[in-house]
């Protein structure tokens, strides 16, 4: 357990300040928030046509209403939470691979929902958008981490017990 920790530690601490970097951000963060915004707009316009993005903003034309996908809103630290859990617990480098590429997949799915809810609160009610954005979706989010990274481990356990039986 204690080795478990203390990878976990480092990766997560590693993989936080590689995202911090300014490089990193500008070639990698930046952009991929930015496709998030422009992938929610084009799910929300077949039902709303008066939806547009530009850059990290998402702006309904008609009643100006816009929300701007900030750093900890585009899923890249819980997607960091994610890998560390999966990089820390000993398997294969094929299993490891594959569930950092389904959790991924996994949280920004959920993401995406999130913040298309978020974008329609926020037209509705000042109060349940701040209340949604700022507890009810972070709490999902990790909880949406913790269900991935305990089906990851229940995968391998049954793996293993499938190898040890043959």
């Amino acid at each position: 357990m204690t080795k478990f920790i203390a990878i976990f530690l480092g990766v997560l601490i590693g993989l936080f300040t590689l995202e911090m970097l300014q490089p990193v951000q500008q070639h990698f963060i930046q952009p991929f928030t930015t496709g998030l915004a422009t992938l929610s707009a084009s799910l929300i316009t077949p039902f709303d046509a008066d939806v547009i993005a530009y850059g990290r903003v998402i702006e309904h034309t008609v009643n100006r209403f816009a929300v701007s996908i900030e750093a900890g809103c585009n899923g890249v630290e819980a997607a960091i939470v994610l890998i560390a859990g999966i990089l820390a617990f000993p398997a294969s480098w094929r299993h490891r691979l594959l569930a950092i590429l389904v959790g991924f997949v996994t949280i920004q799915v959920m993401n995406i929902g999130r913040i298309i809810s978020l974008f329609y609160l926020g037209q509705w009610s000042d109060s349940v958008f701040s209340f949604t954005h700022l507890y009810l979706w972070p709490v999902l989010i990790m909880l949406d981490v913790l269900i991935v990274f305990l089906l990851y481990l229940r995968y391998l356990n049954r793996r293993d017990a499938a190898v040890a039986t043959s």
